[in-house]
């Protein structure tokens, strides 16, 4: 009996080993099974990621090394990523708008620096230093793989998110901040049909609280309504470092012709806007800066509907024709705008609870004038005629002034002007 009591207590503890060694059996294979998939998954974003770049980074004649590590790739005009919407591909490049609005060349040279004892100096893009792209070619920051990883996805790489707001001065009063987290500080016009819009801008490195936070300065073209139907060309310099993967102060350009949901990007990271200029690469970082009590460097930018093609060009100074955005590309804006605004936006993450301490413009408050705070100068708009005239009934916008703000002005030398921008987070501005 006791024998027979032994071998079914040791019968049973094999049964027990064999379950455990087959359990431990199937586990394995399922860890094997995880990490293959988890493998092959990884492999197949890596195989994305390059076909990605691959798509972006067009074959180059010549690649220079900038300074502050980019590499900008000389790529012939032909080749260039616009050519990738199949509504340009036997698109005939147009080298030269047929008209540049009235009055352009009245303003004086393409940038300047100006302190109260200085006349002026150029301003230009770091990668300058390093070399420059042949004729026949435009320059294009390339792409890196880290550029697309940092995305929440190869999809929304070098888009706003599909919630990105326009600032729009109807629709509240100051203190009501944008449901996204979207700071504004702007001057606007409404009201009449506009062909374009002109500004001189100082150019700072304002600092950025959170990576996914941005800071910028720029001008909107409107057309459209707020909602899914919003036409926007937009230019100007921003810090990204969500974009760029660092805090410079880089040059941008942005079209959309459903209001960020679909259609449209930064820069040169879709098919639509033409470049024909072979000196200055969209995203580059701009050099030298503003320095506060020191040096304002700026830069001048003008956007306009050619009269007759119906194409929108976009001129960095007087030097600088940069290339266009095919008509086609919009719907409101075949015609004209209605609504042009200037200004500075921040995105306010409020990640620790409190309002952040990202800066816009210099990081000063308006009130503290030349050589602190920033400014847009000589603002005009382009109307029905092809001229660049004063803006009527200019207003301003901003959703908490305690945080950031604007303040308009008028003189002889900068016409219509203002300062703006602010500090973030501060007493009155918790």
């Amino acid at each position: 009996m006791a024998k027979v009591c032994f071998y079914n207590v040791k019968m049973k503890m094999n049964i027990e080993v064999v379950c455990c060694l087959l359990l431990l059996f199937m586990v394995s294979l399922c860890c094997d099974a995880a990490e293959a998939k988890q493998g092959m998954s990884l492999t197949a974003q890596k195989f994305e990621v390059q076909k990605h770049l691959n798509r972006l980074n067009k074959p180059a004649i010549k690649s220079i090394k900038s300074p502050d590590g980019d590499i900008i790739d000389c790529v012939h005009m032909s080749h260039q990523p616009a050519f990738d919407h199949p509504l340009l591909k036997n698109h005939t490049v147009q080298m030269m708008p047929n008209y540049h609005p009235e009055g352009l060349f009245r303003d004086g040279k393409l940038s300047t620096a100006k302190t109260k004892n200085e006349g002026s100096k150029s301003i230009t893009q770091l990668w300058h230093l390093n070399g420059k792209c042949p004729e026949g070619t435009i320059p294009i920051r390339r792409t890196k793989k880290d550029d697309i990883l940092r995305a929440s996805s190869m999809k929304s790489y070098g888009r706003k998110k599909k919630h990105s707001t326009i600032p729009k001065p109807e629709s509240g009063r100051p203190g009501l901040v944008s449901q996204t987290g979207h700071q504004h500080a702007i001057a606007y016009v409404e009201g009449d049909k506009y062909y374009g819009a002109k500004a001189t801008i100082n150019v700072w490195e304002p600092k950025i609280q959170q990576p996914n936070e941005f800071s910028l300065s720029q001008l909107w073209i409107l057309g459209g309504s707020f909602d899914s139907d919003l036409n926007s060309i937009e230019a100007g310099w921003q810090v990204s470092p969500d974009l760029y993967g660092d805090n410079n102060t880089r040059l941008f350009t942005y079209w959309t012709s459903d209001a960020y949901q679909a259609t449209g990007c930064y820069n040169l990271l879709c098919s639509g806007f033409i470049q024909i200029n072979n000196e200055i690469a969209m995203g580059a970082t701009i050099s030298p800066l503003s320095g506060y009590h020191g040096s304002q460097y700026d830069i001048s930018i003008l956007v306009w509907k050619d009269p007759k093609e119906g194409n929108w060009w976009m001129q960095f100074g007087n030097d600088y024709v940069l290339g266009y955005w095919p008509g086609f590309l919009f719907s409101y804006l075949t015609d004209s705008a209605s609504m042009i605004e200037w200004g500075g936006e921040v995105v306010n993450s409020e990640s620790d609870g409190l309002h952040t301490t990202t800066q816009m413009g210099s990081g000063h408050f308006p009130d503290e004038g030349f050589g602190k705070s920033s400014y847009f100068r000589n603002i005009q708009v382009v109307d029905g005629s092809n001229n660049l005239r004063a803006p009527q009934d200019l207003g301003i916008y901003t959703e908490d002034n305690n945080c950031y703000d604007v303040q308009l002005g008028k003189n002889n030398d900068w016409g219509n002007y203002f300062y703006y921008g602010g500090p973030g987070r501060n007493s009155n501005c918790p």
